[in-house]
């Protein structure tokens, strides 16, 4: 049975549709990844469901009795508010009516009167199931290790408050869940709790996000709006590209056929009306006909380009720096020197320091002790979360042409500001529209063309998946995995750490750094083999150093030689390890086909 039917359903922005004609139902106990590009309408589809958004056209309509929640994308958040004043501030009709509830039992005299308006709202209480929503969400604030209820919303971090608007959306216990990007700003931990929570305790939920790993692992159908339409399909993430390749497959043919019969029949059309006999009108009708059919090809931008500077031989060393905010020792004596080529993922829970970390190392804030040593041709190029240089009232061309008005592209050409934006997926239309009327994730995007279009060599990102669609992500890593300068990226996304970072360094949250030679998901299951041998080391050892020499040598090898080949036995030992955790991993029911594409690929990779 349906929880919500959407009947025709159609949302213009500035005389632009967003999408057109959708009719679908959203059936008890779906759980569905919601996908799409960004600006395409999916927070706005969202919102239609929830009955916070109007639609031009079409009517939703939602069962007697359904609890709806959501978890907006970016909440409005005062900060004098409390904890506890937070949750009821949320529009939910449960956690509304508690609202009412606890302010009247503020004033409850005992008259007549108010004992039966009391009972009135005991028995409204008990209809909505509302007496345990104050006590769920002061758990799950426990569960994320926040601070009292009479904290202040201004004294949190970005990650802390996305928890506190998680445990607001999961409080009244909803049979119709609304996520916009849940996983943003969140650690590896609380989104690995996440997915458990959304398997075992929530019935059903429409979910945007980019996590390719939690539509795998966590939904049963997966939505995307596409070409101003909204299609449904069964099945997780991996099973969705399939379908959705031989939907492209299909429509291609179709086009095809279209195109043939439609140049036949304009051939025809050409001729002098003496040439052509009779049946014009219904001949012509039917042209017409065809030239509505015909589909046309959304023109893909291209991949992310840039031309880099060279690098000197000195990139950037940090030497000894440390750091305490508040009292908190944030950063305790660290060294590292980064060479050319490297791709270090920071992972660690919030609040360890690894956005301090980057701050640091971008010398937009001192440390407290040490050294930064910046190499005289190492260009930083610093994509942050905040997207802080991005003004309202500019437009995307202008916030462009403030880098540069011509760009030079990794090929050699260079194109025009204007160029550059539509090569990446901002259109002429768009470029002149106020920032401002930007979504959240055409933001993002444009922020980053903006650090692109600076030619860096070394790249510094935290969380730059945020708010971006899959597609814009894909580019991304592709971007990366091919960078010829240093790059340091803060990630929750495990597939995109995967994709991008051979080395980690992890966070502990005392202060203490430690690196690990590897991928994220070989961390992960290391890190659960209790017991595999430790491969974690302090980050500010030297990747090259080792523990064991080469033994029974026949001859004596240079001072070089030796290093060399201490450094490859060490890799060897390393490699062979990895593939014992890899071969170990393909009997683990829980990976999903994606993830054993990618392990198989890598496996493949180590073996040869």
């Amino acid at each position: 049975m349906n929880v919500v039917s959407a009947d025709n359903i159609c949302k213009r922005v500035k005389e632009r549709p967003l999408f057109k004609n959708v009719s679908l139902g959203i059936t008890e106990g779906e759980k569905i990844g919601f996908i799409g590009t960004n600006g395409s309408g999916k927070s706005t589809f969202l919102n239609i469901i929830a009955g916070t958004v109007t639609p031009d056209e079409g009517k939703i309509s939602r069962r007697n009795g359904t609890n709806i929640s959501i978890l907006e994308q970016t909440p409005f958040i005062e900060d004098n508010t409390t904890l506890k004043e937070f949750l009821f501030l949320d529009k939910n009709p449960g956690i509304v009516l508690a609202k009412e509830y606890y302010q009247f039992l503020e004033t409850y005299t005992h008259t007549p009167h108010e004992e039966k308006l009391l009972g009135l709202l005991q028995s409204r209480m008990d209809k909505a199931n509302a007496w345990d929503i104050e006590t769920t969400y002061f758990s799950l604030l426990k569960e994320f290790k926040l601070p009292r209820a009479d904290t202040e919303m201004k004294s949190l971090s970005g990650g802390m408050r996305k928890k506190a608007s998680l445990a607001r959306a999961l409080a009244p216990r909803p049979n119709l869940l609304l996520l916009d990007e849940p996983t943003n700003h969140l650690d590896i931990d609380v989104i690995e709790w996440l997915e458990k929570y959304l398997r075992e305790e929530i019935p059903g939920f429409i979910m945007i996000t980019h996590d390719r790993y939690f539509l795998d692992r966590v939904c049963t159908h997966i939505m995307e709006i596409d070409r101003e339409g909204i299609f449904k399909y069964e099945g997780n993430y991996s099973t969705f590209l399939k379908r959705k390749e031989e939907r492209l497959t299909i429509r291609k043919n179709e086009q095809l056929k279209i195109e043939t019969v439609l140049r036949r029949e304009l051939e025809w059309l050409k001729r002098g009306p003496r040439a052509r006999t009779g049946k014009d009108k219904k001949r012509k009708k039917n042209i017409e006909n065809l030239m509505k059919a015909r589909v046309e090809e959304d023109g893909e931008s291209n991949d992310f380009s840039s031309s880099n500077r060279r690098l000197g031989k000195k990139i950037l060393e940090l030497k000894n720096v440390s750091l305490s905010l508040g009292g908190k020792r944030i950063l305790l004596p660290f060294s590292y020197s980064f060479k050319k080529g490297e791709r270090i993922g920071l992972i660690g829970p919030n609040g360890s320091g690894k956005s301090s970390f980057l701050n640091i190392t971008a010398s937009r804030i001192p440390p407290d002790s040490g050294e930064i040593d910046q190499g005289i041709n190492t260009e930083i190029g610093y994509y942050d979360q905040l997207s802080s240089p991005l003004k309202g009232n500019e437009t995307p061309l202008e916030f462009i042409e403030k880098t540069a008005e011509r760009i030079k592209l990794s090929d050699g050409s260079d194109v025009s500001a204007s160029g550059f934006l539509e090569l990446f997926g901002i259109p002429v239309s768009i470029q002149r529209n106020c920032i401002s009327t930007l979504s959240g994730g055409e933001k993002r995007r444009l922020y980053l063309i903006s650090i692109l279009a600076g030619n860096p060599n070394f790249l510094l990102m935290d969380e730059p998946t945020n708010d971006l669609d899959i597609e814009t992500m894909k580019k991304l890593e592709d971007y990366i995995t091919g960078f010829q300068g240093t790059a340091l990226i803060v990630s929750h996304d495990r597939a995109f750490l995967d994709r991008t970072c051979d080395y980690l360094f992890i966070f502990r949250g005392d202060g203490s750094i430690n690196g690990f030679f590897g991928d994220y998901s070989l961390y992960r299951q290391i890190s659960k083999d209790e017991t595999s041998g430790k491969k974690e080391q302090p980050a500010s050892f030297s990747r090259e150093k080792t523990k064991d020499k080469p033994a029974n040598k026949e001859k004596s090898l240079s001072f070089k030689e030796k290093k060399e080949f201490e450094t490859l036995m060490e890799e060897i030992e390393i490699l062979e390890e990895k593939k014992k955790i890899l071969e170990k991993s393909f009997t683990d029911p829980d990976l999903s086909h994606l993830e054993i594409a990618e392990k198989g690929k890598e496996y493949d990779e180590i073996s040869n």
